[in-house]
């Protein structure tokens, strides 16, 4: 594995822990999930640097934010009991498309 996918994984899955986290702040009054909140998005954007070192940031934050939407929608579903109706799960399907045309046709993604 090579370092742009280590880094750009972890700055995705420390941002999907983050935001996850972000309900049970109950508007930051809660200190645990504050903490995990503030520290996840800290890892984020700080590992999301270290991927721009070998990917141009269009691409970066294109794979981001689309495997970011549809991890923290999927565990919506599973820890908040969040419905997903039909129009958000065929967008979601877009966008994995979208982040799946990107990596294999793309000679800037991660390769």
């Amino acid at each position: 594995m090579n370092p742009a996918t280590i880094t750009l994984t972890i700055a995705i899955i420390s941002e999907v822990i983050a935001t996850t986290a972000l309900k049970a702040t109950e508007g930051f009054t809660k200190w645990l999930p504050s903490l995990v909140v503030v520290a996840g998005y800290g890892l984020s954007f700080y590992m999301l640097s270290l991927t721009l070192k070998y990917i141009p940031v269009g691409v970066v934050y294109a794979i981001w934010s689309g495997v970011g939407i549809v991890l923290i929608t999927l565990l919506g579903w599973a820890v908040y009991d969040q419905k997903i109706d039909l129009g958000a799960a065929i967008g979601m399907g877009l966008i994995i498309v979208g982040v799946a045309v990107v990596n294999l046709f793309s000679d800037t993604a991660v390769h």
